[in-house]
């Protein structure tokens, strides 16, 4: 299945990748169909490409384990995350030693790091939440006060589900939403469908966004995330995102396929056809 929106050989205008990972490459510890082959191929024949995720949890040397678990090699330099682009986001906008009261796990927590800042839940002056499978009432609490004593609440992302070999389990949006019924602030969104983890993942490449592609799972981040960067968007349905629900949708994917596999089948026949 494919959505074209563009003439015939537009698939072959495609030179580089800025590519999801949950729900695109695997779901939970689980490989999806093609992943394997498809980054094995975009290596060997030295495609520009970033797995741009909006899963702050882990840091980028932890998803290169992740992924050699599963069969697939890549590289740290590889990797952007929305807990990177958080803390590179908060290191424009704050002085190093601003106090910093993180939600989140390892990616998140070692990219503030990374950046200087300091870690407290005392006169904080930052909230910066990611997705964090240890939460506790406690830790809502410190963030809960710490924002209606003024600190500005950033998020990692909106993602409100992630999809796992279970099944959809709550996403980092859920925390989110908690904090904001507790607050009645919005948190500013650093992750997809916002365009800074993209735009990131473009200037680290060094490229433009003509030729660009977001490979997602999700019309509301990674697709709308690519439209709102400016870059051509390609839907996978292996994720969150179902075909039925793309007519009721206000924003289309450029191209629509079932999988990773699928996509990659299509783009190297127009390549090389």
């Amino acid at each position: 299945m494919s959505q074209r929106k563009h003439e015939p050989n537009a698939l072959r205008q495609i030179s580089t990748l800025l590519i999801d990972m949950d729900g695109v490459l695997y779901r939970g510890q689980e490989r999806l169909p093609g992943a394997r082959d498809f980054l094995t191929s975009i290596v060997e024949e030295k495609v520009p490409f970033i797995l741009a995720t909006n899963n702050s949890t882990l840091t980028p040397e932890q998803y290169v384990d992740k992924l050699a678990v599963m069969g697939i090699e890549v590289t740290e330099d590889r990797i952007l995350t929305s807990g990177q682009a958080s803390a590179l986001y908060l290191s424009q906008v704050a002085s190093s030693a601003a106090r910093v009261y993180a939600i989140g796990e390892d990616g998140l927590l070692s990219a503030l790091n990374e950046q200087g800042f300091r870690l407290t839940d005392r006169d904080v002056e930052y909230v910066v939440v990611g997705m964090d499978r240890q939460l506790t009432w406690d830790k809502l609490r410190v963030a809960t006060l710490a924002i209606r004593a003024g600190a500005t609440f950033i998020g990692t992302n909106p993602d409100t589900t992630l999809p796992t070999e279970e099944g959809l389990v709550p996403g980092n949006g859920a925390g989110l939403a908690a904090l904001e019924a507790a607050t009645g602030i919005s948190p500013l969104i650093i992750g997809k469908p916002q365009p800074t983890l993209l735009t990131l993942a473009m200037e680290k490449l060094g490229v433009t966004r003509e030729g660009t592609v977001i490979i997602g799972d999700r019309l509301e981040t990674d697709i709308l995330g690519g439209k709102n960067a400016g870059i051509t968007t390609v839907l996978v349905l292996s994720g969150i995102t179902q075909a039925a629900e793309l007519p009721g949708s206000s924003y289309q994917p450029d191209f629509v396929f079932e999988n990773i596999d699928h996509f990659h089948r299509a783009w190297r026949e127009q390549r090389t056809g």
